[in-house]
């Protein structure tokens, strides 16, 4: 099995394509899997392209509409689960102030991540600061 990523994104396209595998296997057209689940056909075909996740009652009319278990749609049919599902453990000698403050730097935009790291940078003594890496971003 491919590994999936690790984001909620990942999941998105690999259950719609394990979802659009098992709908033409079934030799049904999205317009009619759609009608089976209860779903417009739109809204169908954004979750075979990977641009949406299915409620969990919409995942369980999907399975029934394509005679499909659910654990192949999720990545659950290896003996390991998938990538996506995952989660990196944190370092051991990664303190705990550590590991907040890199969630909180995960939710900033480019130019408050440039913004921070021009701080941070300057709160290095000269001999311990890295050499130029420019991270600046595109301005938004």
């Amino acid at each position: 099995m491919a590994q999936q990523p690790k984001t909620p994104a990942g999941l998105a396209r690999h259950l719609g394509r394990v979802a659009r595998e098992a709908r033409q296997k079934a030799g049904l057209t999205q317009a009619e899997a759609a009608e089976r689940i209860g779903l417009a056909t739109e809204v169908y075909g954004r979750l075979e392209r990977g641009n949406m996740l299915p409620s969990l009652p919409t995942l369980l009319r999907l399975c029934r509409a394509l005679a499909v278990d659910a654990n192949p749609l999720l990545g659950f049919s290896a003996s390991q689960p998938p990538e996506w599902l995952t989660l990196e453990a944190p370092a051991e000698d990664e303190p705990p102030a550590m590991r907040r403050l890199l969630r909180t730097v995960r939710q900033l935009k480019p130019r408050q991540l440039t913004a921070l790291s021009s701080a941070a940078s300057a709160m290095l003594p000269a001999s311990a600061a890295p050499a130029s890496h420019d991270v600046r971003q595109p301005a938004q």
